[in-house]
């Protein structure tokens, strides 16, 4: 399952700026959020309107409007051509797991900044928004063919499972033994860029230490800052 910043404005920026990290071979029949287009042409055939049904049909894409207040849709057709483009957006909600490759703490009394490497993993949850860029491109002898870059983003909320070492400097001299690996129950926040290869994500969260130690222990439900790492297997 794929997971999903949540500035449509970033989101087109990376759509149309970037060398393209997602593509697909056709658009998935589906609702979708007008979102912009450079055709005057297109613009002025979608009006007002922001959800429409889209089907592709090779080199030519179907909008199918939501009834209107005399119960017909509006339907019309459009070419695909070199120069010419289109974003559309699918919004939705999503659900994934990912892993915690470090989580910076930053310092508690004597102690610096820590970068904690154990093991975490967490399962999120949250809103995302996909966009496709979809525009023709040129090929040999003149052809032309569909070309769809998409790029998901989102933000959400995560909860998880992980590990920390636990020594006597991070708890006041006062823990039971000497140097151990604890259990730490983590939740938080997150913004996520999915490239539909791998998917990133910016975390702010906070650990609960299970145990003894949990009440000695100097990052007790204070916050860390960390990264969600994912890749696509679907």
């Amino acid at each position: 399952m794929r997971p999903f910043l949540p500035c449509a404005c970033l989101g087109a920026w990376l759509v149309t700026g970037c060398a393209a990290v997602g593509r697909l071979p056709a658009l998935e029949p589906g609702d979708y959020q007008f979102f912009r287009t450079n055709d005057p042409a297109l613009a002025a055939a979608v009006g007002k309107e922001r959800t429409f049904y889209v089907e592709q049909a090779h080199d030519s894409l179907t909008f199918i409007s939501q009834p209107d207040s005399t119960g017909a849709p509006r339907r019309f057709g459009y070419g695909l051509h070199r120069g010419h483009h289109v974003i559309l957006v699918d919004r939705k909600f999503d659900l994934d797991v990912f892993t915690i490759p470090f989580k910076a703490r930053p310092p508690q009394g004597p102690v610096p900044v820590q970068l904690n490497t154990n093991f975490n993993a967490a399962l999120y949850f949250g809103r995302r928004l996909d966009f496709y860029h979809v525009n023709s491109r040129a090929l040999l002898a003149g052809r032309q063919e569909p070309q769809i870059r998409t790029v998901g983003l989102g933000y959400g909320v995560f909860t998880g499972l992980g590990s920390t070492i636990i020594n006597p400097d991070v708890t006041g001299q006062r823990s039971q033994v000497a140097e151990y690996e604890g259990f730490v129950v983590h939740a938080g926040a997150a913004a996520i860029y999915d490239a539909r290869i791998f998917n990133l994500g910016l975390a702010i969260g906070a650990d609960q230490l299970l145990g003894p130690d949990g009440r000695h222990w100097i990052y007790q439900r204070k916050p860390w800052f960390g990264v969600l790492f994912g890749l696509d297997l679907n």
